[in-house]
C-alpha cells in the first residue's frame, strides 16, 4: 500500500491538466520545428508544400558538412578526455582525503556556476597570454582554432562528468571495496574489477552530458573559435543573422535526432550493465582465485 494519498477528483484532473500544458509548453516548439523542415517555402513561418530539398541542401553543402565534422571531433576528443578527468576527479574527492579538498571541490564547481559568457572571455584571455608566452619563449605563433575550441570544452566538461560520477559513487555501498581488499586484492584490480562496474552508469550519463553540451555549445566556442575551425552551432548561429530558412530547421531536426540517439543509446548500456552475467558479489569471490593462482 502507497503511504502517499493519491490525488482525486478536481485535484487531479488539474494535476493532469497541468502535466499536460508542461509537455505541451516543452514539445509544441520541436514539433513546429520538425513540420516546417518539410516546407517548401523559404518563409520558415509558412507552408509551402512537402519537400525534402533541405535536408538534401544539408548533405550537399559544403560548409555545413565541414562544420559539422569540426563538431563531431571536438564533441568526441573533448569528451574522452573528459570522461577520464571526470571520473578521476570524482574518485579522488569522493575516495580520499588530501590537503586542499575542499579548494579543489570548489573549483571543480566553478565552470557550471559561472555564466557562459564569463567562462568564454576567462579562456580567452588565458589563451592570448598563453601565446604570448609560448612566442616569446619558443618562437612559436600559435593561433585559435581546433585546438583552443577542444581544450576549452574539455574545461567545463570535467565539471559535468565529475557531477555525473560523483553522485553515482555517493549512493553506492563500499562495502564490496571493502571486502575486495580484505580478500589481498590490489587498489587498482578492485577498482577495475568492483568499483568501475558500479559506475559505469554514471560515466555513460556524463559523456553522454559532455558530448551533448559539447555538441550544443554556441559562446565559449565562438570566443576561442578561429579561421577554419567553424562548429555546427556556430555557423547556424551565423546563418541565422543572415536571415532564418528552412535549411537551419532541417540542420537542427538532425542534431535533435542524434541527441535522441545518444540517450537511446545511453539507456541500452545502462540496461545491458544491470543484466551482467556475474554479479559483483561473484567477481569479488573470484579475485581470491586470482590472487591465489
Amino acid at each position: 500500500m502507497s503511504s502517499t494519498a493519491q490525488p482525486r477528483g478536481a485535484t487531479r484532473a488539474l494535476l493532469a491538466a497541468h502535466a499536460w500544458l508542461v509537455y505541451l509548453f516543452f514539445f509544441a516548439p520541436i514539433i513546429v520545428l520538425f513540420i516546417f523542415s518539410f516546407s517548401r517555402s523559404r518563409n520558415v513561418g509558412r507552408w509551402g508544400g512537402f519537400t525534402l530539398d533541405w535536408y538534401q541542401g544539408f548533405i550537399d553543402s559544403e560548409p555545413v558538412q565541414s562544420a559539422l565534422w569540426v563538431s563531431i571531433r571536438v564533441a568526441v576528443l573533448s569528451t574522452v578526455v573528459s570522461v577520464v578527468l571526470g571520473t578521476l576527479s570524482a574518485l579522488a574527492l569522493e575516495r580520499f582525503t588530501f590537503r586542499g579538498k575542499k579548494a579543489f571541490d570548489a573549483l571543480l564547481y566553478l565552470p557550471i556556476i559561472i555564466p557562459d559568457v564569463t567562462m568564454a572571455v576567462t579562456l580567452l584571455l588565458f589563451f592570448a597570454e598563453a601565446f604570448d608566452v609560448v612566442e616569446a619563449l619558443f618562437g612559436f605563433n600559435l593561433q585559435k582554432g581546433f585546438e583552443t575550441i577542444t581544450l576549452s570544452h574539455i574545461a567545463f566538461n570535467i565539471s559535468f562528468v565529475s557531477v555525473v560520477v560523483r553522485a553515482r559513487l555517493a549512493g553506492m555501498s563500499e562495502v564490496l571495496e571493502e571486502a575486495a581488499l580484505d580478500l589481498y586484492a590490489t587498489r587498482w584490480k578492485t577498482f577495475l574489477f568492483v568499483t568501475f562496474p558500479q559506475i559505469i552508469p554514471g560515466v555513460a550519463g556524463g559523456a553522454l552530458l559532455a558530448l551533448t553540451v559539447s555538441l550544443d555549445d554556441v559562446v565559449v566556442t565562438q570566443f576561442v573559435a578561429g579561421p577554419g575551425a567553424t562548429t555546427l552551432p556556430v555557423y547556424v548561429f551565423g546563418l541565422i543573422r543572415r536571415g532564418v530558412t528552412p535549411l537551419i530547421n532541417a540542420t537542427s531536426v538532425i542534431m535533435l535526432a542524434a541527441s535522441i540517439f545518444l540517450v537511446a543509446l545511453s539507456l541500452l548500456a545502462q540496461q545491458m550493465s544491470d543484466r551482467g552475467p556475474r554479479s559483483l558479489v561473484d567477481r569479488v569471490r573470484r579475485l581470491r582465485i586470482r590472487q591465489s593462482t
